[in-house]
């Protein structure tokens, strides 16, 4: 049983999220809950499962915040005890940081190509 904690973020568009995570190799699925404690269930607009350490499966959630902003939500107890949840959370923040940049250089800059070189 899960014990889903709900973070914010400073994440907004969930377009963009979902870009990053595609950009980042993941699979993201649009709504549906996530399973908790007690069969209770959070309402996410957006989730992935990702492959921790021993292949074990962890599943990362957000949902809309009344400010327009995107909480994270997922069982922080599972992520703590690998270091790759960590990593995994500073590429994501990471790569939406770069598509975002890139389609407001796309929006500005008219019909060009701009690419993200790594």
């Amino acid at each position: 049983m899960s014990h889903l904690t709900i973070l914010p973020t400073v994440l907004r568009d969930a377009q963009v999220l979902a870009s990053a995570l595609i950009s980042l190799g993941h699979q993201p699925q649009w709504g549906g809950a996530m399973a908790g404690f007690a069969d209770a269930e959070q309402p996410v607009v957006l989730q992935v499962s990702v492959v921790q350490g021993r292949g074990q499966g962890v599943s990362l959630g957000w949902l809309r915040q009344a400010d327009g902003s995107l909480a994270m939500v997922g069982d922080l107890q599972r992520l703590s005890r690998s270091h790759s949840a960590q990593r995994l959370l500073g590429q994501i923040t990471r790569s939406y940081a770069a598509q975002l940049a890139l389609r407001e250089a796309a929006e500005h800059f008219g019909p060009g190509q701009v690419t993200l070189v790594r």
